[in-house]
């Protein structure tokens, strides 16, 4: 998901393993979580879940000619600290990460879903934003919601709020490993509006293709698509986006990103407790002084991504990364992270305990920014190259 807040620091961007459509399986649950019964209700694969977390069985509600529908919901609270805070920005925050509820409808020719409340998205590198202005600023009180149309066993089709199919991390807290998202993810889009067909194909194979508005800007140019293959244990997944034409239209939510492309290639092996996922990204703002750009960019990244489900509710996860980008200053560069030709890398470290409903989770993690331009990176002047944070996260899932 990328907010565009690169031109304070970095830029940030964002929606486990792939496929990465909003019904994509859940993978992982904890330990702690007893076997059902046969006949009982289990958790449904929307949203997203990469684990550690695990989510919860829904609740039925009779609705008359809609049938049976099922809802879901989370509410959580975050504190984080951290160090080398950019103007703005204190040391210590806190903020209710996430006051959400999901009802949907799962059976039938046509389903839907939609997902509305409060919540807040942090990510490593960037400047801490407030839940108020998180929302106000981005997807607004209902950032996801969609009809699904099912006309055979293997095809799907989608409209509406969508969340993206690029990258591994989802946008919201308690769907990923980590509660904050990483350097990657800043670059990616979150949330898209539009449609989506999602096809089966044979046994191993899936695909995805959408039409949509990129980086949520309300101008239907962008395009995207997912070629998965999963067997057993292990996944591969190409995904790519690019667009149909340029616009000049930017705020927090639509970067000059929206302009660009990108490519990802992943793997995903889930098997005993593990979730690891090693993946590879690219992506590139083309030149095009009309929309001020008056010299393109392109950054290429790579991130490694694991969870280990523990004994007793407990689980471990961890992420590396690092992404590099092109240009310079004197040749006006468009700036992909600390200034033009800057790179940067991380570790974020995330325990997790989870018993039944309750959860508690904490993140530690580190960024250090190299080749930085002087007043883009961090600190009050923006001339420090590093950054810790310490988050710890408190919720409910129902």
């Amino acid at each position: 998901m990328s907010l565009a807040i690169f031109s304070a620091s970095p830029g940030m961007a964002q929606d486990a393993p792939p496929p990465k459509p909003a019904d994509a399986p859940q993978t992982t649950t904890p330990a702690a979580t007893p076997a059902a019964p046969a006949d009982a209700p289990t958790a449904l694969p929307t949203p997203s879940i990469t684990g550690p977390l695990a989510g919860s069985p829904p609740i039925i509600l009779e609705a008359g000619p809609l049938g049976k529908l099922s809802l879901n919901g989370i509410v959580s609270g975050m504190g984080l600290f951290q160090s080398n805070s950019v103007p703005g920005n204190t040391g210590p925050n806190g903020a209710l990460s996430n006051g959400q509820v999901w009802i949907q409808k799962t059976t039938g020719w046509w389903q839907f879903y939609v997902q509305a409340g409060a919540y807040q998205i942090s990510s490593l590198g960037t400047p801490f934003i407030s839940t108020e202005k998180t929302i106000t600023d981005l997807y607004g009180p209902v950032p996801v919601a969609f009809v699904k149309l099912l006309p055979t066993k293997t095809t799907s089709i989608q409209f509406g709020l969508l969340p993206t199919l690029m990258g591994a991390e989802y946008t919201f807290s308690f769907q990923n490993m980590n509660i904050e998202r990483g350097l990657l993810w800043n670059q990616e889009n979150a949330i898209t509006r539009g449609v989506q067909i999602n096809q089966g194909i044979g046994k191993y194979l899936t695909a995805s293709f959408s039409w949509n508005d990129n980086y949520y800007s309300n101008r239907y140019s962008g395009l995207s698509g997912s070629l998965t293959y999963t067997k057993g244990a292990h996944s591969l997944a190409f995904i790519g986006m690019g667009y149909l034409g340029q616009t000049n239209w930017s705020n927090l939510a639509t970067p000059v990103q929206n302009n660009g492309t990108m490519y990802v290639a992943m793997y995903t092996y889930t098997k005993n407790g593990w979730v690891i996922q090693p993946y590879v990204q690219y992506n590139g703002v083309p030149t095009n002084p009309t929309i001020g750009v008056p010299q393109g960019s392109q950054a290429w990244g790579g991130a490694i991504l694991a969870s280990k489900t523990l004994k007793k509710g407990w689980s471990m996860a961890g992420r590396f990364e690092y992404i590099s980008s092109s240009g310079s200053i004197p040749s006006n560069s468009f700036n992909m992270l600390y200034g033009s030709g800057s790179a940067a890398w991380s570790l974020t470290a995330t325990p997790t305990y989870q018993y039944q409903k309750f959860f508690t989770r904490g993140d530690i993690s580190f960024v250090q920014a190299t080749s930085f331009t002087p007043g883009s990176a961090f600190g009050s002047l923006g001339t420090l190259g590093t950054q810790t944070r310490g988050v710890v996260e408190i919720g409910f899932l129902f």
